[in-house]
C-alpha cells in the first residue's frame, strides 16, 4: 500500500536564525510518524538576508525539503497560497519557521484528520512572549470580527493547521488578491475541528508584524469578510436625516412663535465640523471598499515566482506567475 504523502508549507522570510533549529524539531516529528511519506516546502517571501542559502543548504542535506522562492515580498497570505499551489499532498500542513506553532501538535493533527476532519487547525490557550497590548487587540478583534462576519472564524487561531486535499482544492478556487487567509480557511467549511496548545516566544529571530501592519491585517479582515460598515454609513445617514428634519421643524416653529434674538454661531459651527466628520469618515469606509474592487479589477497574478527548487530533484529553475 502506497504511503499517504504529506505536504508542509512553511512561510519564510528573513529567517535565517531559525530555519536549521526548525529543520532538526521538525525532522525529530517526521521521524516518529513513518507511516506517511513527507515533503517540506519552504516560501522564501522574498527575504534579504540569507535565508535562501540556509534553505538550499537544508535542500541538499534533506531530499524531503524543497523551495518556492518569489520574486518580491508578496506577503505572508500570498506566500501562503503559493505554498498551497506547490503541494501536492493528500493533505497539507501549514506551519511557520519560527517555531511558536510546536511541530510536534502534528501527529495530533493527523489523528484528527484520520477520524474524518477535512480541517485541523491549533487553538491558542496562553500567547507566551507576547505583550499585553498585542494580546488585547488580537483578543479585540476576533470578537469584533466575530460579530460582523456571517462567516464564523475561530477565535485565538492562526495559520498552523492541517487541510485535506479537496479542503486544499477548494481552496485554491478563491484567488482574491486581498487575502485573508483565516477568513478563506473558514469560508471553504467542510467538518473541522481546533486541537488546544500553549504558544511559546520565537525560537529565534524577530517578529516581521508591528502594529501597523496589525491594523491593516485587521482591516484587510474586516473589510473582506463583512459590509457592515457601509450599512451602518446608510444607517448613519438615514438617522441623521431624520433627526435634522425635526431639528429644522423645531427651528422654524420657534422663530415663528417667539422669534430669534441671536444666531448660534457656535452650534453652527459645531453642527457644520460634526456632519463634514462624519461625512469624511465614510468617504474613507468607502474608499477602502472602492480600492479593494479597483485592485481586483486588474486581475494581476497574486504572485511571481523566481525560481523552483522541487523537493529531491536538485535545482529546477523556472519563472512564472499565478
Amino acid at each position: 500500500m502506497q504511503q499517504k504523502l504529506i505536504s508542509i508549507i512553511v512561510p519564510a522570510y528573513n529567517e535565517e536564525a531559525v530555519l536549521d533549529i526548525f529543520h532538526e524539531r521538525i525532522s525529530a516529528v517526521l521521524a516518529s510518524l513513518p507511516d506517511y511519506a513527507w515533503e517540506i516546502i519552504f516560501i522564501n517571501d522574498g527575504s534579504t538576508d540569507a535565508t535562501q542559502s540556509k534553505i538550499e543548504a537544508l535542500q541538499r542535506q534533506d531530499p524531503r525539503v524543497g523551495c518556492v522562492l518569489l520574486s518580491r515580498n508578496f506577503g505572508k497570505e500570498i506566500a501562503m497560497t503559493a505554498g498551497l499551489d506547490h503541494a501536492k499532498g493528500d493533505a497539507v500542513v501549514i506551519i511557520d519557521a519560527d517555531l511558536q506553532d510546536p511541530p510536534e501538535l502534528m501527529a495530533d493533527f493527523i489523528r484528527e484528520w484520520k477520524n474524518g476532519y477535512d480541517v485541523v487547525y491549533g487553538r491558542r490557550t496562553h500567547r507566551d512572549g507576547e505583550s499585553w497590548a498585542k494580546k488585547a487587540t488580537a483578543r479585540y478583534f476576533y470578537q469584533v470580527i466575530g460579530k460582523l462576519s456571517k462567516v464564523q472564524i475561530p477565535a485565538n487561531t492562526g495559520d498552523f493547521r492541517l487541510m485535506s486535499r479537496r479542503a486544499v482544492d477548494a481552496l485554491l478556487q478563491l484567488r482574491e488578491h486581498h487575502r485573508f487567509m483565516k477568513g478563506l480557511f473558514a469560508w471553504v467549511g467542510y467538518p473541522s475541528i481546533a486541537v488546544e496548545y500553549r504558544r511559546p516566544p520565537r525560537a529565534a529571530g524577530v517578529s516581521k508584524f508591528n502594529y501597523w501592519k496589525l491594523w491593516n491585517f485587521a482591516l484587510e479582515g474586516i473589510t473582506s469578510f463583512t459590509i457592515l460598515p457601509l450599512k451602518l454609513a446608510t444607517y448613519l445617514g438615514v438617522f441623521i436625516a431624520l433627526f435634522s428634519v425635526l431639528a429644522g421643524s423645531w427651528i422654524i416653529l420657534k422663530t415663528l412663535l417667539w422669534g430669534e434674538r441671536v444666531a448660534g454661531y457656535p452650534t453652527l459651527i459645531v453642527t457644520i465640523l460634526f456632519f463634514g466628520g462624519v461625512q469624511l469618515f465614510f468617504i474613507g469606509v468607502i474608499g477602502e471598499y472602492l480600492g479593494r474592487i479597483y485592485n481586483e479589477t486588474k486581475v494581476r497574478p497574486l504572485y511571481v515566482v523566481q525560481e523552483v527548487l522541487p523537493p529531491g530533484t536538485g535545482k529546477s529553475r523556472a519563472a512564472n506567475t499565478s
